[in-house]
């Protein structure tokens, strides 16, 4: 990575609501063409996944706008409606909204080499595309554990919860669902295969749970002791905090686990759409998706790419309890205000009833 951008990164994480970071072209520093992404991967973590695209693209340029998953909603409305252009690719872990753009006409159909033989579930109509497979996660603090069972369904996290002795009142973590896009997400698949989850929600708010909206928030707390245990936790972040953390451990819940992806599109109305799509074919493509495990550290989707942090790996230690969010209109379900202001309030009821 050029001096450049390392300044222009500082620069950008001096300001982390509108970040922004350029990638200037490896063979020639004249102006030449540009591909610009709103993503809400931070820039450091999608670096590696730039610098193997331009290995193979030197003459192109990027312009990277580290942003919100609402502002990326909302900033591809707003240029669209009025006639502007936007950016070549949008990335997003926010699946309810990539599936509005894409629903409501607001993302191109594409004909891209590395889509075949992608999951069914992962592609909707090509225009919209799964790129990683992320669990949902528990995670705990190995030394409170130490002279007991770690809990590994959610049966055994309401037994956890429910003792008597209070052992770990207070030392239990969770996303608060009303500001945390993704904790709602987990929650609310949970709702659809978990019947007693309102039970395990109760159980939750009797121990004394703590709520937060970011998941480094929780693993911060996890990892030094001050909470026990945190539930659905992304794992992909938790993966990157359990290298570096040797007391943060990490638990597939063995009953059933939820599995979220980021999604990518080209919208309509980009500057440069065989720009956009020929970076998004890049990172569907094998080379891509093995940048995406080993540098990106994000758990890679391709059928073919195996070894650590990828889908095949977690198949074979996971296999059917694994639950992938499918890719399709049914997110768009919890986009209903009202449908989504009930479950907010059967939640906060269920916590405050103990």
């Amino acid at each position: 990575m050029t001096v450049g951008v390392l300044l222009t990164l500082l620069l950008a994480w001096s300001f982390p609501a509108r970040a922004q970071a350029v990638f200037p072209a490896l063979e020639t520093s004249e102006e030449g063409p540009v591909v610009t992404v709103y993503s809400s991967l931070d820039i450091a973590v999608a670096a590696p996944l730039i610098d193997a695209f331009q290995a193979d693209n030197p003459r192109l340029r990027m312009v990277y706008h580290d942003l919100q998953t609402l502002d990326i909603y909302e900033r591809v409305l707003r240029e669209t409606d009025a006639g502007a252009d936007t950016a070549d690719l949008v990335i997003s872990s926010a699946m309810d909204l990539q599936m509005k753009l894409a629903n409501d006409g607001y993302a191109r159909r594409l004909a891209l080499a590395n889509a075949d033989g992608w999951p069914d579930w992962a592609n909707w109509r090509d225009t919209v595309f799964a790129l990683t497979y992320e669990p949902a996660v528990m995670v705990y603090h190995k030394p409170s554990f130490a002279d007991g069972e770690v809990p590994r369904t959610r049966a055994a996290l309401e037994a956890l919860l429910g003792r008597t002795d209070d052992a770990f009142f207070g030392r239990v973590a969770a996303y608060d669902i009303e500001r945390a896009g993704v904790g709602f997400l987990f929650l609310a698949r949970d709702a659809a295969h978990h019947r007693d989850v309102w039970r395990l929600v109760r159980g939750l708010g009797a121990a004394g749970v703590k709520l937060y909206s970011s998941s480094w928030a929780i693993l911060e707390r996890v990892a030094d002791g001050r909470f026990a245990i945190g539930y659905n936790i992304l794992g992909s972040y938790a993966t990157a905090w359990a290298e570096r953390h040797a007391d943060l451990g990490i638990v597939l819940p063995s009953d059933y686990t939820v599995v979220m992806s980021r999604l990518a599109l080209v919208p309509e109305a980009a500057a440069n759409p065989d720009l956009g799509g020929r970076l998004l074919d890049f990172l569907l493509s094998r080379r891509g998706q093995a940048a995406m495990a080993r540098e990106a550290k994000l758990p890679a989707l391709h059928p073919r790419v195996s070894g650590p942090n990828t889908a095949s790996a977690l198949r074979a230690d996971a296999g059917a309890q694994l639950r992938p969010i499918a890719v399709s209109p049914g997110l768009l379900v919890y986009l209903d205000q009202v449908k989504r202001a009930r479950f907010i309030d059967r939640w906060n009821r269920a916590l405050r009833d103990k």
